[in-house]
């Protein structure tokens, strides 16, 4: 399959889900501290990068589309340098405050280009605090080429079918990044892209190729999706989709450093992809070679054009199923 570049900046993509802050502490290690057996990191650099759905938002961007990002943060320094970081990258922020929980903020230490330790700063977000999201997309929906929804499961899409509904009536794809067992929250969504244990703790373990694609096919029929996109790592992902014959993609990692954020690349290649009317196979393409490129960068990161053009010139062709 041979895809063609298209112009992302005639695409415009509305990010809902659960935004947070990466900060990475980077540093040098010599030696072993005398109060535990662990090592002493000098911190040298303190970084800042948008995670989650801002992740999302970001890599939108990045390929030149336009991307609006809609999320809960809260009233705090972590949430003024997401927005900055979100504004410094070209993203329209609808990020509503909620003053009683912080921003969710992920601290990563990194030394000799490691991670030594990840430290999590969150509380889930109320049900209440949830209820502007609706609205806020709502606002966002006229002129959008697609909807990503980004669930880590912090409270964020609560409403998660609300926002599915009024983009089907509006004639949106709907691209979900699934969280937890219950998939039938993302009922009506275009397609859902879970990674292969996500898949599995849903459907059963799958023994083969063939159980796979049986079970895919049952679940996007329950769910009346138009496809369920598997990404499996080093097997690369499976695209299960409506009148179609199974696609299956080779992985295109050459060099795995870090897979933190893939699956932000995945569903904003898609979004983008479909944003700028490409057919969902061709989109799924764009997808699996941008995760092969970002997968070789350090941390929360995303893909330039330039990128996926030369990433696409070594695509190998899809495999049906």
């Amino acid at each position: 399959m041979s895809v063609p570049l298209p112009d992302f900046s005639t695409g415009r993509v509305v990010v809902v889900g659960d935004v947070m802050l990466d900060r990475y502490w980077h540093g040098s290690t010599n030696r072993i501290s005398p109060e535990a057996p662990v090592p002493i990191v000098r911190v040298e650099q303190d970084e800042f990068r948008a995670g989650g759905a801002g992740n999302v938002a970001i890599n939108v961007a990045s390929l030149g589309a336009r991307a609006d990002i809609v999320g809960l943060i809260g009233h705090d320094e972590a949430g003024t340098l997401l927005r900055h970081r979100l504004e410094d990258a070209g993203v329209a922020c609808r990020l509503i405050e909620a003053p009683h929980h912080p921003t969710i903020t992920k601290l990563r230490i990194i030394s000799r280009h490691q991670q030594l330790i990840r430290l999590d700063f969150e509380e889930s977000f109320a049900v209440l605090e949830s209820a502007g999201i609706e609205a806020e997309c709502d606002a966002a929906l006229p002129g959008a080429g697609a909807l990503v929804l980004s669930d880590y499961g912090k409270g964020t899409l609560a409403q998660v079918g609300s926002l599915i509904r009024a983009a089907r009536e509006a004639g949106v794809p709907v691209v979900v990044d699934p969280k937890g067992t219950d998939f039938g929250r993302y009922c009506g969504a275009s397609v859902i892209t879970p990674n292969l244990s996500e898949f599995e703790a849903v459907v059963g373990h799958c023994a083969n190729d063939e159980v796979l694609v049986e079970r895919g096919e049952a679940l996007r029929e329950a769910l009346d999706l138009q496809a369920v996109l598997i990404t499996r790592s080093e097997r690369g992902m499976t695209l299960i989709a409506r009148a179609a014959a199974p696609l299956t993609l080779p992985a295109r990692a050459r060099d795995v450093f870090d897979v933190t954020g893939a699956g932000d690349t995945v569903v904003a290649l898609l979004g983008a992809g479909l944003a700028c009317g490409l057919p969902l196979a061709e989109a799924t393409l764009l997808a699996n070679v941008a995760a092969g490129i970002v997968v070789g960068k350090l941390g929360t990161a995303s893909v330039s054009p330039e990128e996926l053009l030369r990433g696409l010139e070594q695509a190998p062709t899809g495999e049906t199923a």
